[in-house]
């Protein structure tokens, strides 16, 4: 198992925690982590963009001049698109960009994000995260402690005193263990996770 150190919430080392291989020490899988990236983002689409063609703006009908003789190029409709007001080529619609990945492949693609963590030496496993007021100064002056500027920081539950502490932290953002994923691993470079959390994902994924 790999053994990392414990942070208290002054950044200072107060022992070691084993992590569960299953979980923290699997084989890379960059293509899977790739596809839950593309999933996560493509299913965030909200798909709603439209726009007219040329057989659905209103008029147009008529031709606007005659064919030969006037010295124009020939036209036959005012809303032919290259007209202003004129319908858009290839106009886009409402269509659907989910992506799906089935439930082995999104454990799979979680695992790999994490062991890159551990391999990288980008996690930190906390005591507790439990702060007793809404202050951003103490969860600012944890970070600059153990030298981060962009961080995930993982909880076994919502923890709404550390959530609004953090709120106001460029680079941070604030999970429960269950709302993990890998987008958001990579994304913040460093894994900042209490031990009841790291325990919560172990119990999920081993």
């Amino acid at each position: 198992m790999a053994n990392v150190s414990v942070y208290n919430k002054e950044g200072a080392k107060t022992g070691s925690f084993d992590l569960n291989d299953a979980v923290f020490a699997v084989d890379v899988n960059e293509h899977l982590m790739h596809l839950a990236v593309v999933s996560q983002l493509a299913n965030k689409r909200q798909g709603t963009q439209s726009a007219l063609t040329r057989s659905e703006v209103s008029g147009g009908g008529r031709k606007p001049w005659r064919q030969k003789g006037t010295g124009h190029a020939r036209q036959g409709s005012t809303r032919s698109p290259q007209w202003t007001g004129g319908g858009v080529v290839f106009a886009p619609k409402p269509r659907d960009y989910s992506k799906s990945m089935n439930k082995k492949e999104k454990a799979a693609a979680i695992k790999s994000a994490l062991s890159s963590r551990v391999a990288e030496e980008k996690i930190f496993v906390m005591e507790d995260l439990d702060f007793a007021e809404i202050k951003t100064k103490p969860v600012k002056a944890l970070l600059d402690a153990l030298k981060l500027n962009k961080a995930l920081v993982v909880t076994a539950d919502v923890n709404n005193n550390l959530v609004l502490s953090a709120r106001n932290l460029e680079g941070v953002r604030t999970v429960p263990s269950n709302a993990i994923s890998v987008y958001d691993i990579l994304k913040y470079e460093n894994l900042v996770i209490t031990k009841d959390a790291a325990e919560k994902i172990q119990e999920v994924y081993a």
